[in-house]
């Protein structure tokens, strides 16, 4: 149970130290103590003087060949796979001690910001170690001629708001992450696009979204092994954009006692006729001995309560980051589980082959459903994860376990291949993370609106349990009253060997445009879950995804 619970409290944590979208500029006074060292300083006096000179200062240009890539991230992760995990760089008492109030008044100055001298599209700020937040990562530029420069702690690129820090500790410091910006949502404002910060953990933004969901690096034995290990980017390269450059490139190298890595993301921000951000991962991965696990492309989000799960002490319809989780399956098959709170950790697992696409979605993004002016969950994004190329057989695993508020995210998705390199050997692997907002991927035919539990004014049998399922989508809403081959639409559903459905009736869903399965099932072992599912069919024509429910004991 403490290995299920860390999931949620790592993510929650970080949760807790990213600043909202707007930045008011930080104060220019600081202590003077905190000065900055003799390198640092002509590191800052380039940064400027690129900017006023338009280059003819920065480094010399390099032969292309020269220039520091992917690949040789690789070679380091390859080296260090081959030696003893290296302990992380900690941040010392003095930080590690500060309060949850101190550590969020070490502001970035957004005047330091990287790049904004030069007038780029991208600027880059960065986060303080302290509190929680207390694994350094190290942090480099690579410059136009392609070589990798250190990009050094500096204490004068924070307002430290108030906060004693004795300068002896900041002698070596690394950053706690970064977050880069751009014109997301206006030509006159840098929005923030994304954030790496904390383990392996990363999140964006698409146009007009707020910050929900996570993705991960890597996941390791979330599920089953001797307890979840959770790797670490421990240094990142940030490619220095072109004046003109419409995406923006981090290299970083991962980092665990089971496993190293490279990776390269290359991350688009979203437009006003596109609004999804993508961001594209090439992952190299050398894994250790002693992995029961491998999570692939994971996802992290939070599931309080929904209309399949209400809760009547909360004046809000719904909270949650996420309603389900989507799957596409390479033999044209679309799965929809819908999200719970369970009372204790539940586990399921899809075997795919070849699949499409998987993501954990916010598909309901009404303000009434949530009813919330602060959180706003209705702007939280969908993140569809896409392979490049063929993944070829393995599983999609989803683990829900309880959270007491919506502060913990409680749930976590990935992609386990069904066989893993030799200890040594490379596993390379590619995929897309689609941070989408109002048009989310969708089956191509008609798709799951909402989930509800509960009876209405018939009675129910002793251990009874009723769901009402709407599936809706413009060809179910053309449908009047049959499908295309004048068959009528009806709802095929099965239930493993624990369940006996009782009922199942389908009807038109007139004043909300969709059409309505209403099913019943008793348990035969009433401790024990149910796995239902069910789709609309017509003739031999599938109208819809495949609704897929776990039934847990009350």
């Amino acid at each position: 149970m403490g290995t299920k619970l860390a999931v949620g409290e790592g993510v929650s944590l970080l949760f807790h130290f990213l600043p909202g979208r707007r930045h008011a500029p930080a104060p220019t006074s600081r202590d003077a103590r905190l000065r900055p060292s003799p390198a640092r300083v002509r590191l800052g006096w380039k940064r400027a003087a690129a900017g006023l000179l338009a280059g003819l200062l920065t480094w010399a240009a390099a032969p292309a060949a020269g220039a520091f890539g992917f690949d040789d991230v690789a070679a380091q992760a390859r080296q260090l796979s081959q030696q003893p995990p290296r302990p992380p760089r900690v941040a010392p008492p003095a930080l590690r001690a500060l309060t949850y109030d101190q550590a969020r008044a070490l502001r970035f100055r957004t005047d330091r910001s990287l790049w904004r001298a030069e007038g780029l599209p991208f600027e880059t700020q960065f986060f303080h170690l302290g509190y929680v937040q207390t694994q350094a990562v190290e942090v480099h530029e690579i410059g136009p001629d392609g070589q990798a420069r250190p990009f050094p702690y500096d204490p004068a690129d924070f307002d430290l708001g108030g906060v004693a820090i004795d300068p002896a500790d900041m002698q070596g410091l690394g950053h706690a992450g970064f977050r880069v910006h751009t014109a997301l949502n206006s030509p006159a404002y840098k929005d923030e696009l994304v954030v790496f910060q904390g383990a392996s953990y990363f999140r964006a933004l698409g146009v007009g979204q707020r910050y929900g969901l996570s993705a991960r690096g890597l996941a390791i034995d979330t599920v089953g092994g001797a307890g979840e290990e959770f790797p670490r980017f421990t240094t990142f390269w940030l490619r220095r954009p072109a004046p003109e450059a419409k995406q923006i490139e981090v290299l970083a190298l991962l980092e665990s006692p089971r496993a190293t890595g490279a990776y390269r993301f290359v991350i688009t921000p979203g437009t006003a006729a596109s609004p999804e951000t993508v961001t594209e991962v090439r992952a190299r991965l050398f894994l250790r001995p002693g992995i029961a696990t491998l999570g692939v492309a994971p996802l992290t989000s939070m599931f309080f309560f929904g209309e399949n799960q209400p809760q009547s002490t909360d004046f809000r319809p719904e909270v949650h980051d996420s309603d389900g989780l989507l799957l596409a399956d390479g033999t044209g098959e679309w799965i929809w589980r819908p999200l719970q709170n369970p009372k204790t950790p539940v586990v399921s697992s899809f075997a795919l082959r070849s699949p499409r696409g998987f993501g954990l979605m916010q598909r309901d993004r009404r303000f009434t459903s949530y009813e919330d002016t602060e959180a706003e969950y209705e702007k939280r994004p969908s993140a569809w994860v896409e392979p490049v190329g063929d993944w070829g057989a393995g599983r999609v695993e989803l683990l829900q376990f309880p959270t007491p508020d919506e502060t913990h995210d409680n749930v976590v998705a990935y992609w386990v291949p069904a066989v893993l390199p030799a200890p040594g050997e490379p596993l390379d692997i590619a995929w897309r993370v689609r941070w989408q907002g109002d048009a989310p991927t969708a089956p191509p035919a008609g798709q799951v609106v909402q989930t509800r539990a509960g009876r209405s004014f018939a009675a129910l049998a002793p251990d009874e349990r009723q769901f009402i399922v709407d599936f809706g989508g413009p060809a179910l809403e053309a449908l009047t009253a049959a499908g295309p081959d004048g068959q009528p639409v009806r709802a095929v559903a099965s239930a493993d060997a624990n369940g006996e459905i009782t009922e199942v009736v389908t009807y038109r869903n007139v004043p909300g445009r969709s059409w309505r399965m209403s099913l019943r099932v008793k348990p035969r072992d009433p401790a024990r879950p149910i796995e239902l599912r069910a789709f609309l069919q017509s003739g031999n024509h599938t109208l819809s995804e495949t609704w897929s429910h776990i039934v847990l004991p009350r």
